[in-house]
């Protein structure tokens, strides 16, 4: 049997040491500067990380990922960079260029498009084999800078407020599903969180939930960020449901922020990459940007009102 969390122990140890560029930039996330806000009730914490424009300025259109070469194909990627393999499915490997102190990529071992549709189970599993970690997923069009290679992220715990909050009983919330998914409405983004010691129940509860949200043509999923972790033997799955990529002040002009929210921003963790953006955001600018991307109080009452008449009687 394998112990993940002592293979990717040592993995990190081993790329820390071996990796130049991992060192170099880990290092320099020890230095970074943070500050805090507050958008009603919640705690949002900014991270000024100048190496995160990677993916802030990522272009995700189809023109451009047929002009560059996917990173996060082995082929493609540096000669130092190293890989566990997780049940000859995806390959769990350092990223280079982190958030947190401890941040993962867990990738397809196959090149196929970044859906979460039929891999819940996948996370889930992740979660339970990597303890330590907090998994993300984003989707396509919702802050993935690899939208056509399909991928996690897992970050360490005690990184985003959200899910410190959500644990400690901070959050308002609304329970349905015979209170094993909550509302959580004092939240900026508004998160639906399924919670179970059982993963079965978790993807099924998943599943409904998923199936009354729209997806745009074109699209193989609705929009939405997913948080998942596990905590005294209980599967938590946060669903952040989107409704835009990116906000309309989106840029580097005046008036602007370089900001392209994913799963961690949801988490309430914001790496901000330029300077004045980091130095000017005020609690006001994070709200609105949440009111723009996320799922409304109200949709998502309608949302838990059609979820109740479709599924009350089974449960």
């Amino acid at each position: 049997m394998i112990h993940y969390s002592t293979e990717v122990n040592a993995l990190i140890e081993r790329q820390m040491q071996n990796w130049r560029t991992v060192a170099d930039n880990y290092a320099a996330l020890s230095r970074v500067s943070t500050r805090t806000l507050h958008p009603g009730k919640a705690t949002v914490m900014l991270q000024f990380n100048p190496e995160r424009i990677r993916s802030s300025a990522a272009k995700v259109d189809a023109a451009s990922l047929k002009a560059r070469k996917c990173f996060l194909c082995g082929e493609n990627q540096p000669q130092e960079q190293e890989m566990i393999s997780w049940h000859d499915a995806y390959k769990i490997q350092v990223n280079p260029y982190p958030i947190f102190p401890r941040h993962l990529t867990i990738a397809n071992l196959q090149h196929v498009y970044q859906s979460i549709i039929g891999r819940v189970g996948d996370m889930l599993q992740l979660a339970k084999d990597l303890p330590e970690f907090v998994l993300f997923y984003n989707g396509p069009k919702c802050g993935a800078s690899a939208p056509d290679h399909m991928h996690f992220q897992a970050g360490n715990k005690g990184f985003m407020p959200f899910c410190e909050e959500f644990e400690s009983g901070k959050v308002e919330e609304k329970a349905f599903a015979g209170e094993k998914i909550r509302f959580c409405q004092s939240a900026p983004g508004h998160p639906f969180v399924i919670s179970s010691p059982d993963a079965n129940e978790v993807e099924q509860l998943f599943n409904r939930l998923v199936a009354l949200l729209p997806v745009a043509e074109g699209e193989q999923e609705p929009m939405m960020n997913v948080l998942c972790w596990t905590e005294q033997h209980i599967y938590h799955l946060a669903v952040f449901v989107r409704i835009k990529h990116r906000p309309g002040n989106y840029g580097n002009g005046e008036g602007q922020f370089m900001l392209s929210p994913a799963s961690v921003d949801m988490g309430q963790a914001i790496a901000v990459p330029v300077e004045k953006d980091f130095l000017t955001l005020t609690a006001e600018n994070v709200r609105t940007m949440f009111e723009e991307l996320c799922i409304s109080e109200e949709a998502a009452n309608q949302l838990i009102h059609k979820y109740n008449l479709k599924y009350k009687s089974n449960e």
